[in-house]
């Protein structure tokens, strides 16, 4: 939310008194004065001082382990949502998913009401990685990490950017390996492996930036950030 939008709801301020505040550097943000009245923030990633008061936004922050076969919208008439499995008594109606994936994808996804932090984490300058377990119908050799390294080029032409392949378990029939990647193409993942005649067959989501998939939280479950997980959004948010 904007910083003058906070002020203005939770001190009551008028055009004027805002601006005086602006200028008498009486608004502090992380312990830093601040006199940029459009910045956007969030009082669970940042600290909000107005005239010694502290102030507080409502956003809200829920990591989801998503299942198969769940669609991340808002609304779908087909699917199951990645909404619907938040529970009634912490819904919103500004609640989003942060980016996509597939339907037949499964694992992290982080659903907000804050809009700004989403954009952040999802705009090519911020280079925020994304890590996947996959699974392929095939055998992954060290030639295919040199060949993500250094940048897969889809049969369409287009090339992505190096991404860090790491081989866990590979077999004749199928491979297991972890992905890193710092960019979100539609169906990004499963065309690289295609480009080297591989099938992916499982794909799961487990980290986003900072922000990793507890061990602990069950497949169709979401549980609020902690303050630890929070902090670590911080950095990625303007």
């Amino acid at each position: 939310m904007r910083l003058d939008k906070v002020i203005e709801q939770q001190l009551n301020t008028s055009r004027k008194e805002m601006k005086r505040l602006f200028q008498q550097g009486k608004v502090f943000v992380d312990h830093r004065i601040e006199r940029r009245p459009e910045r956007n923030v969030d009082s669970s990633l940042h600290q909000i001082m107005v005239a010694g008061r502290q102030l507080e936004t409502q956003e809200r922050y829920y990591i989801v382990n998503k299942p198969k076969g769940v669609v991340t919208a808002n609304l779908d008439q087909q699917h199951q949502t990645v909404i619907a499995l938040i529970a009634p008594e912490d819904q919103h109606p500004d609640l989003y998913a942060v980016g996509r994936l597939d339907r037949d994808t499964e694992g992290l996804v982080l659903v907000t009401t804050n809009g700004q932090l989403g954009y952040d984490l999802l705009h090519p300058t911020k280079k925020v990685t994304k890590r996947y377990e996959v699974v392929v119908n095939d055998l992954v050799t060290p030639e295919d990490v040199a060949a993500f390294a250094a940048g897969i080029t889809f049969h369409g032409g287009v090339t992505c950017k190096p991404a860090a392949l790491t081989i866990i378990d590979a077999r004749a029939d199928h491979s297991f390996v972890s992905l890193e990647i710092a960019e979100g193409k539609f169906h990004q993942v499963k065309k690289m492996f295609l480009s080297r005649g591989k099938k992916v067959i499982q794909l799961k989501r487990t980290a986003m930036g900072s922000l990793v998939l507890p061990d602990d939280l069950a497949v169709g479950s979401y549980r609020s950030l902690t303050q630890e997980e929070l902090k670590g959004l911080a950095a990625h948010f303007r």
